[in-house]
């Protein structure tokens, strides 16, 4: 039984280092901010999991339902040997239905930001895919990424599934497909979920489910800062509120103060009013032509679009313009 090996990737500035000044600067901002990237530590990986088991959370039941017909029509577009790249991969189940699908897939790398929880699912798939190389990578996907070599001939395709690209403001979306363009290299493909514009109702129980479970998830990148970054934050005393400004097209996921209060991160005190906020994700929504000229802007082409029955949730299969 083969064990993959657990690569990391680190910038110049350590994980810790990095996490502790994103902290401190969003904090010290007017509207004090989180970046959501820090929700997925292992608690809120698998808070993220509860979240897609609930029945108000239609990104991820939708997206499981589309993915063996994707895979078909990959296996019919893909004839030869394949290496697949997962940015953001997660708990790998979505893999598992391309997987299942497509053949001649060399190499598989997923690329996560949690490394514990990344290698214990990738031991998992590599057990059960046995004829698959199986290389996890701990890193953060907003970075460059310099992934392993493959070989002349084998076609690399990244793989970004969900709705993780709306986390990003239209620009920093450009800017992070250019980097997945730049990484996967020339004739790469990209496979891409994206959230469509919907009725507000139906993303307003998205993200406020009636269990709670996004409301610890929210809470838990407080708890996180506690552990980690020697935070004095009382959950109890914020509030998960969640969104949609129907100006920005975009779900907004905030932590409200209950009261007005003090808290330390690392020795540095923040204030907060009574009803003040820190904003910890985005979520933008988009109709295809929208994402179509965000594709284009970042070097890549659309050659392919999959969108569900009820036209909540679309694929998108890009290939590099050069």
């Amino acid at each position: 039984m083969r064990s993959p090996l657990l690569k990391k990737i680190r910038a110049v500035e350590s994980a810790e280092d990095s996490f502790l000044n994103d902290v401190l600067q969003g904090l010290g901002r007017k509207q004090k901010s989180l970046p959501s990237k820090y929700f997925y530590d292992d608690a809120g990986s698998r808070l993220f999991d509860e979240i897609c088991g609930l029945v108000e959370y239609y990104p991820y039941h939708t997206e499981l339902c589309m993915l063996p017909e994707i895979g078909r029509g990959l296996a019919e577009l893909f004839k030869g040997n394949l290496d697949i790249i997962e940015f953001g991969a997660g708990s790998l189940v979505k893999i598992r239905l391309l997987l299942e699908h497509l053949n001649g897939i060399r190499h598989y790398v997923p690329v996560d930001i949690a490394g514990d929880y990344l290698r214990r699912a990738a031991l998992e798939l590599d057990n059960d895919f046995s004829n698959i190389e199986v290389t996890p990578i701990e890193a953060d996907f907003t970075n460059p990424i310099e992934l392993p070599e493959n070989d002349i001939g084998v076609i690399r395709m990244g793989f970004f599934p969900g709705s993780t690209i709306g986390n990003f403001s239209p620009s920093q979306a450009v800017s992070l497909l250019d980097g997945f363009r730049k990484s996967l290299g020339k004739g790469a493909w990209l496979l891409i979920g994206v959230d469509m514009k919907k009725s507000p109702s139906i993303l307003y129980r998205a993200y406020n489910d009636a269990a709670g479970v996004t409301a610890r998830f929210n809470k838990n990148l407080l708890l996180r800062i506690n552990r980690e970054l020697d935070g004095t934050f009382d959950v109890n005393n914020f509030e998960h509120y969640a969104f949609y400004n129907i100006q920005q097209w975009r779900v907004e996921m905030h932590l409200v103060s209950l009261v007005e209060q003090k808290v330390l991160v690392n020795g540095v005190r923040f204030s907060f009013r009574c009803g003040e906020s820190i904003h910890t994700e985005n979520s933008y929504k988009y109709s295809s032509d929208e994402f179509s000229e965000l594709a284009l802007r970042a070097g890549w082409k659309i050659e392919r679009e999959w969108q569900d029955a009820d036209h909540l949730f679309s694929h998108y299969l890009l290939h590099t313009r050069e």
